[in-house]
């Protein structure tokens, strides 16, 4: 991981340099800037994670930079004034336009430290804080017990020892941002942004300059790329990036350096890259609607995540977690799910995953009354009454038509197979006659959907 960067702005050379010494010795890594017009430079050549900034030089004055820099509009870069002759309205005006501290000289660099590494905790607190607000509820680390999570937990702390790029793979909702999440703060860049990008939110006509940010005259954008220098770039329905944007992030991810829309000199950086998809992106390489090289690049270590309705023992642990932070977080009366609940609730198929799960806690949790959260208020919850049964016999599958149609499909092609095992005794030929597929596709089918042959056919 990269050390923070720190530029150095001073016409004082004797001030500057020992500036540098002091932070070099602390373990930052720094550059100097004579005037403005070098700040404007070095900025443009890299984005610092902090400015260190003299408000009286020869060409222009900080406090016009640091407005020049504020009238931008991208994501702000913590600045220190530093001045000799400082007034109050000086200070003031700094403020105002977003400075996090005024020094004054003779430095006193005890409390340079101080306030230097002040401004570095309070910016990374900011951005952490601005992702965890993007999350229905932020987790430090995976909830469960079972055998599928204890095993998925050590899978990622074994990666995070290492900066190899990984491509995360599941069902929507089924918590592929918090693993990426976890694997951040499992790795040695734990301390440096953890920056997430639903790709499918970005604006095609725009997401180049999201991603790799752009330059015009002295206007610079930072991009995602520049902003989690040093940490992680998390880039959730990556199947939904644009062709031209595939193409550049290849380029990117081939040279390690990338130039900014507009810019003429290339950046180089440091990120580990974390790609997420609820697609078979392999598929999605087939049909030409995402590039191969991309594809092997982003896949360097492989992480899937099951859905929840493969580790069903964990939705316990689930419902008891986020019913405590509702009652925490939203200042809501606690409840408990009765047994009858829990059973309920552990047989059903999560067609949303732990999403979901949370969204019907908060809703118990809002609209409930008693203590104690019955079955039949968790089935008035979920809004599934319209069903239909493809058996009469005792045991009957359930198709739920107020979900998406994803959702909808899967719980009827389990249904539909679970039924059609049953009728021909176990016989996949039969089944596969009967479906009018291939076998071989019927036993990716069977993994696909979590279906148990020998469950279903008693042990035939």
């Amino acid at each position: 991981m990269s050390a923070p960067y720190i530029l150095v702005v001073d016409d004082e050379r004797d001030i500057r340099e020992l500036v540098r010494d002091i932070l070099v010795d602390e373990g930052y890594e720094v550059q100097l800037a004579a005037n403005g017009e070098e700040a404007r430079k070095m900025r443009r050549m890299r984005r610092p994670n902090l400015i260190l900034l003299d408000v009286w030089m020869p060409d222009i004055d900080g406090i016009s930079l640091l407005r020049e820099w504020s009238e931008e509009g991208g994501p702000d870069i913590p600045v220190i004034m530093i001045s000799g002759h400082g007034t109050v309205e000086t200070a003031v005006e700094a403020t105002r336009l977003g400075a996090y501290d005024f020094i004054e000289k003779p430095l006193s660099l005890a409390k340079l430290l101080l306030v230097v590494a002040r401004a570095l905790d309070a910016d990374r607190l900011q951005r952490e804080n601005i992702g965890l607000r993007r999350m229905a509820q932020p987790l430090s680390e995976p909830v469960g017990g079972s055998e599928i999570i204890r095993e998925l937990c050590e899978r990622v702390q074994r990666i995070a020892r290492h900066n190899a790029w990984v491509l995360i793979s599941g069902e929507a909702g089924s918590g592929k941002e918090l693993f990426a999440r976890y694997l951040h703060a499992c790795s040695a860049r734990a301390g440096a942004p953890f920056i997430d990008v639903s790709v499918a939110s970005m604006a095609s006509s725009n997401s180049a300059v999201e991603l790799f940010g752009s330059e015009e005259g002295s206007s610079i954008y930072y991009g995602y790329l520049e902003q989690a220098n040093g940490g992680t770039l998390f880039l959730s329905e990556i199947s939904d990036m644009a062709p031209e944007v595939q193409a550049k992030l290849f380029s990117i991810l081939e040279n390690r350096s990338f130039l900014r829309v507009g810019g003429v000199e290339p950046v180089a950086f440091d990120v580990r890259i974390i790609a997420a998809t609820d697609r078979d992106l392999k598929q999605y390489v087939m049909e030409g609607h995402f590039r191969e090289d991309l594809y092997y690049h982003l896949n360097v270590v492989p992480l899937h995540i099951p859905p929840l309705r493969e580790h069903a023992e964990d939705v316990t642990a689930l419902l008891d977690y986020y019913a405590e932070q509702f009652a925490q977080r939203e200042h809501l009366a606690r409840r408990r799910f009765a047994e009858s609940a829990i059973t309920r609730l552990m047989n059903y198929v999560w067609p949303g995953n732990v999403r979901e799960l949370k969204n019907l806690v908060q809703r118990l949790m809002i609209f409930g009354g008693d203590n104690e959260i019955g079955a039949d208020e968790v089935e008035a919850a979920l809004g599934v009454p319209l069903k239909i049964a493809l058996s009469q016999s005792s045991s009957q599958h359930p198709v739920e038509f107020d979900l998406p149609l994803r959702g909808a499909r899967q719980q009827f092609e389990k249904a539909y197979f679970e039924y059609q095992l049953r009728e021909h005794h176990g016989n996949l030929g039969q089944v596969a006659r009967k479906a009018g597929i291939e076998r071989t596709h019927l036993y990716r089918k069977f993994r696909a959907l979590g279906i148990d042959k020998k469950k279903e056919t008693g042990g035939k």
